[in-house]
């Protein structure tokens, strides 16, 4: 297939070419004819449509002209016509050719000048760094005539950088290339390195002979991941020759610093045949200001006693390239310690977290939103990422001991340090960065890590990656979609706090042998370290990905687990959940990348039963712990509305009310880890538990309500509403607390009244019933005792019925017990009803008079000496004994009843915002308001950290010494403070009671 040559600047345009009429011009040059078969008509596959493929169309067109018209010259008859006829024939050897012309002016100049390397593109092949090192040492030893040994060896070094370049840039998916590409360039560096000691030794003589000399290779040279231009970083190390005194050290130090001195200068310098790069040796101890050579004992004594953390980070990468490799190898297997102890070393984490801000806050302002390397999304967060990673894991998993990122990165995945998503993201997004890194440096061989501006530059770069549309701002938009992901798991990861958990512990205590593992469970505290051990053992064992993340999590958390009261108890827990749990793929995942997710759980398990039983009958509840905002306690809007989304979802009521229950349940988990992490105060827990129950009943009424309207095919004969009383009506919660409620409802118009009440009573009935069917979620017990004539009267009763017995039989008690009624479910209006009607009886005109007052504090005693429990002790029981929430409640309730129709601060359902009023308005004493105050919040906190503690409610202080520790422990006092807490409680008790028996009883 033929087509018209290209001719005119729109079909050039079309191909490519940015400067369609100068690259007119040039396809019309006449050192190109003997490539063009026909000027009029060409092959489809043409030199102008093969130019289309490269980077940039323009400047390879331009450097093939100077190209053939330098190989005019008779010094290069040789080779002339194999150029011309391998870039006449569309194949492997123009394409190569091309590429390296459009990717590079640097190499497009060299091969202007040095036409006979042609070949090293377009034969290039693949290089072992054995074969490298045989051809530049073979260079330097016999260079041409004229040529001297450091003009060889870049001659060589260069004709070698063309074939990589060659096998390079000529392949459609560069990024796929970028491991093999960085690593012939290590190793072409390695070789130079080589050859440049040959030529110092013939500098040296004799001399030389003195002394063993190795180079280190450092960095990117040492992870064989190198840049086309980058600083070789290196170590030497030297040693007595074999065979001399040991006497001899100084002298042979001193030959090696002359070895070392010649071989950076013949490595960095520039000279009429180019340059190659600088060595830099600043990684060596001491830096520039220590000596540029030391013996390996002089390096291990240094790193013993001395070094920093960021030293140990560099010497990850540490490998022999060039002199003594046995030499080499002894450094590297001496120092090898120190790197995979540094970990260990004090705030280790924290000094490289440290080290990585330092690095970013030091690059230039003008250039961090250009930097590929060291700005936020860069390389070096991936690097410090894996490196960070590697040597806090590396310690016991030999697996991820690789100085070369993408090695040490596919280690970590595979060990489960790092998710695989996370994995793929960082390599891809490495891989790319790279290859951007090195299309920019391969441009001009020049050292730079910046994203180029111009817009021609970019367009170059965005073709160099395959983006054929839109080059320029392609390129952009993948690499700051790159830079974004990638700064967001270096944040995440980076800075995990597990990192620094592991970091913590000891060489044994990370590999968690049986024997290790059983020792350190007695040590720390667990009860039944075999029982315990099994656990481990259930969960860590086997080569799966789940049980590789178990070995990680584990160490760690049975140090949180033994922070805790009950660490037994904790780590079962966590097997259960795990069981559970284990094969969900975010579980695990979370644990180890989320935050605090692992400690706050290890917390969790250890320190409260009632949370653990909560997680293992909701698992999936954890996610709360890995989420920034999860411990903020939902308004009851947000949690009502969960509740109702997940009832609608079922068609049958008990189902329909069971999935109501569920969100309960993982709200109730919500609620407690924030108890137990000091999240929230004891105002806003009671109001939260007060609404979260609310929310669960009036969603329930809902249910039952719409069930009665499908039975019937009518609507309901009422409107109800469900009143809280108590510490429900309070907004005064605890985690044990029944749902104390009166119920009411009010006939439609036109409904009869009897058939009204018994719907309304089966409603209720089946209310109740919903809310206490056996399931995997707590139970809301509801009890209707305060409801008129208690548990002799009807269930649940009209407004009118209600408003009937009030006017006409309405005891003290219940106007008592109704200051703290509030609707909580149901119809609104129905609620403000009520609470129109219960108003005057609550806060009645005029007080109470003196009978009604004696008869108040005869109920108050007569409870006290018939409802405490028998062999409960009066001085620790939290609600009936002295000083206990109802002298302090029935204290403020009286004060209420007698004062309230005058003061409307006290008309609250608040037990402290009611005190509070009391105290402003002078019925309490302020220090008596104080004491009371204290005692009621004491006692409510003690019978949450009671529940949490235990998972089931406690009444009095335990007697028992782990009980109460464990009750201390949640609520923020050190371990073993059960003895001091229960203290603490009779002296405030007491002097509760006293204010109690003096504003009460006006004793």
């Amino acid at each position: 297939m033929t087509a018209r040559m290209p001719s005119l600047p729109g079909d050039l345009t079309r191909l490519g070419f940015s400067d369609p009429r100068r690259a007119d011009t040039l396809l019309r040059d006449r050192s190109l004819a003997p490539l063009i078969k026909d000027r009029e008509r060409v092959e489809s596959d043409g030199l102008a449509v093969s130019l289309s493929r490269v980077a940039d169309p323009d400047q390879a067109l331009l450097a093939l002209v100077r190209l053939l018209d330098a190989v005019a010259a008779p010094a290069h008859d040789a080779f002339r016509d194999d150029l011309v006829a391998a870039l006449r024939e569309p194949g492997r050897a123009r394409d190569r050719l091309l590429a390296v012309l459009g990717s590079s002016t640097a190499l497009g100049d060299h091969l202007v000048a040095r036409p006979e390397h042609w070949t090293s593109v377009a034969e290039a092949f693949p290089l072992e760094v054995e074969e490298r090192i045989e051809l530049l040492t073979g260079a330097v030893r016999e260079p041409a005539a004229g040529v001297t040994p450091e003009d060889a060896l870049r001659l060589e070094y260069r004709r070698q950088l063309l074939g990589i370049a060659a096998l390079d840039v000529a392949r459609p998916d560069p990024q796929a290339r970028l491991p093999e590409v960085a690593a012939s360039l290590a190793d072409l560096a390695e070789a130079a390195l080589e050859a440049a000691l040959v030529v110092a030794r013939a500098q040296v003589g004799d001399a030389a002979d003195r002394c063993r000399f190795a180079v280190i290779g450092m960095g990117k040279t040492g992870g064989r991941e190198l840049n086309y231009i980058s600083d070789v970083d290196v170590i030497f190390v030297a040693e007595p020759a074999e065979g001399t005194d040991g006497a001899d050290e100084d002298a042979a130090l001193a030959v090696a610093t002359d070895l070392a001195t010649r071989l950076i200068r013949i490595c960095s310098s520039a000279t009429t045949a180019g340059s190659l790069w600088q060595v830099d040796p600043a990684l060596r101890p001491e830096g520039k200001n220590g000596p540029l050579v030391r013996t390996l004992d002089s390096h291990v004594s240094y790193y013993e006693r001395w070094a920093k953390t960021w030293e140990f980070q560099a010497l990850l990468k540490a490998r022999p390239v060039a002199g003594d490799r046995a030499l080499g190898r002894a450094y590297v297997e001496a120092v090898a310690p120190f790197v995979w102890q540094a970990a260990g070393r004090e705030n280790f984490v924290e000094d490289v977290q440290a080290m990585r801000r330092r690095v970013e806050d030091n690059v230039p302002a003008g250039e961090a939103d250009r930097q590929l390397k060291l700005g936020p999304g860069g390389l070096r967060d991936i690097e410090f990422s894996v490196q960070l990673l590697q040597l806090v894991h590396g310690r016991a998993d030999r697996s991820l001991r690789s100085g070369t990122t993408l090695t040490a990165l596919a280690a970590l995945s595979q060990g489960g340090y790092v998710g695989r998503e996370d994995a793929q993201t960082l390599a891809t997004a490495y891989r790319l960065l790279r290859t951007l890194e090195h299309r920019i440096q391969l441009h001009r061989l020049r050292r730079t890590h910046l994203m180029p501006t111009s817009s021609s530059d970019l367009r170059c770069l965005g073709r160099a990656l395959g983006h054929q549309r839109d080059p320029e701002e392609a390129v952009v938009s993948q690499w700051r979609t790159a830079a974004r992901e990638v700064r967001r798991l270096h944040q995440r990861i980076f800075y995990r706090p597990l990192l620094s958990a592991v970091a913590r512990l000891g060489p044994d205590e990370v590999r968690l042998t049986p024997e290790a593992a059983r020792e350190r469970l007695a040590a720390l505290g667990f009860r039944d370290p075999k029982g315990a051990l099994r656990h481990l053992e259930a969960l860590t064992d086997g080569v799966s990905r789940r049980a590789a993340i178990q070995r990680q999590l584990l160490p760690v958390m049975l140090g949180w687990f033994a922070d805790e009261a009950d660490p037994d108890a904790g780590l079962l827990a966590f097997r259960r959940i795990s069981d559970e749990l284990g094969t969900t793929p975010w579980f695990l995942r979370l644990l180890r990348d989320e935050g605090s997710a692992a400690e706050r759980l290890a917390h969790t398990l250890g320190r409260s039963r009632y949370a653990a039983e909560l997680l293992e009958q909701g698992p999936e509840s954890v996610q709360f712990l890995g989420d920034s905002g999860g411990l903020r306690p939902r308004t009851r809007d947000e949690v009502q509305g969960r509740m109702r989304a997940a009832a609608k979802r079922k068609d049958e009521p008990q189902p329909a009310v069971l999935a109501a229950r569920a969100v309960r349940r993982s709200e109730l988990f919500r609620l407690a880890v924030a108890s137990l992490l000091g999240q929230v105060g004891l105002d806003e827990l009671g109001r939260a538990l007060a609404d979260l129950n609310g929310a669960l009943v009036d969603v329930t009424l809902e249910v039952v309500l719409a069930n009665v309207e499908e039975q019937s095919g009518k609507p309901p004969l009422s409107r109800h509403v469900v009143v809280g009383m108590g510490r429900l009506g309070g907004g005064e919660s605890s985690f044990g607390s029944d749902a104390d409620v009166l119920f009411v409802h009010d006939p439609v118009e036109g409904a009869d009244s009897r058939a009204a009440q018994e719907q309304a009573l089966e409603v209720v009935k089946e209310l109740i019933r919903l809310l206490g069917v056996a399931a995997p979620d707590p139970r809301l017990e509801v009890d209707a005792g305060l409801r008129p004539e208690g548990k002799n009267g009807p269930l649940t009763r009209s407004l009118e019925s209600y408003r009937a017995y009030y006017e006409r039989w309405s005891l003290v008690w219940e106007a008592q017990a109704l200051l703290r009624a509030a609707p909580v479910a149901g119809d609104p209006d129905l609620g403000a009803a009520f609470v129109e009607l219960i108003d005057p009886l609550r806060w009645p005109e005029g007080g109470l008079d003196a009978k009604q007052v004696r008869e108040i504090r005869t109920l108050k005693a007569r409870m006290e000496s018939e409802r405490l429990p028998r062999g409960a002790d009066r001085k620790t029981h939290f609600k009936l004994g002295h000083g206990g929430l109802s002298d302090v409640e029935w204290t403020i309730q009286l004060i209420q009843l007698q004062h309230a129709h005058d003061h409307e601060a006290l008309r609250t359902t608040s037990t402290m915002g009611a005190l509070e009023a009391a105290r402003a308005a002078g019925f309490v004493d302020a220090e008596d308001a104080v004491a009371l105050e204290e005692a009621w919040r004491l006692a409510s906190q003690m019978r949450n950290a009671g529940l949490l503690s235990r998972g089931r409610a406690v009444d009095s202080v335990p007697s028992d010494h782990k009980d109460a520790d464990g009750m201390a422990r949640i609520m923020g006092l050190p371990p073993k403070s059960g003895q001091e807490l229960a203290n603490r409680y009779r002296r405030v008790a007491r002097r509760a009671r006293h204010a109690a028996e003096k504003t009460f009883y006006e004793a």
